[in-house]
């Protein structure tokens, strides 16, 4: 298993969001989770990223993990392409050493992937909302994680944005990669292999 979640458990004084959550992603697989706003569903994609802890329970991860959140953690004052670089300098692998550009071979492959390369040298402060979340997306694919985390990934993609992003999650996944999609609505539910609905704290 790429990513095993069992028992957990989270409440915030007396309220519990999360009830004994348990579920798993296994290589190549994509799995859905959706759920009324308030459900819990980001309180659980916070717990399994290690960004919260749980009250109770255990989150296993087999390999590095990508996480796109929904709200885009960009810098306004810097560029596109300095976002890139400054997460090329965050990830040690990617990096590399002085001298070493290879990550700038993925940063290329992904800006012409979702077709926002012209906006390179644009301030994230001027760009539009779909555009600043396809980098939100990019920026969490960029060290080639083996699980994807994904918190409404392509809320404000245009239409040809949105079938790129199922063209790069199918090829994701044939590489052996899992995904994660955890958002408030699925049309698409022939891409899954397992939907779970959060509710009253728990997976059905």
């Amino acid at each position: 298993m790429m990513l095993r979640v069992e028992n957990i458990a989270k409440s915030f004084g007396r309220k519990a969001v999360l009830n004994g959550v348990s579920f798993h992603l296994a290589e190549g697989s994509m799995s859905g989770i959706v759920g009324e706003n308030g459900s819990g569903k980001s309180t659980l994609l916070k717990i399994v990223v290690g960004a919260m802890k749980a009250d109770s329970g255990r989150v296993a991860v087999a390999g590095c993990l990508g996480y796109c959140p929904q709200e885009a953690q960009l810098f306004s004052q810097l560029t596109v392409l300095e976002h890139f670089q400054y997460f090329a300098a965050a990830y040690s692998r990617l990096a590399g050493g002085k001298g070493n550009h290879k990550w700038e071979i993925t940063r290329n492959q992904l800006l012409e992937h979702f077709q926002f390369g012209q906006y390179g040298r644009h301030l994230v402060a001027h760009l539009s909302g779909g555009t600043r979340q396809k980098l939100n997306l990019c920026l969490a694919l960029f060290h080639r994680p083996q699980i994807l985390v994904l918190d409404e990934p392509y809320n404000g993609f245009d239409w040809e944005t949105y079938l790129r992003f199922w063209e790069y999650a199918r090829q994701f996944q044939a590489e052996g990669g899992a995904i994660l999609v955890v958002t408030h609505l699925i049309t698409d539910k022939h891409r899954f292999g397992h939907i779970y609905n959060l509710k009253n704290g728990m997976l059905q």
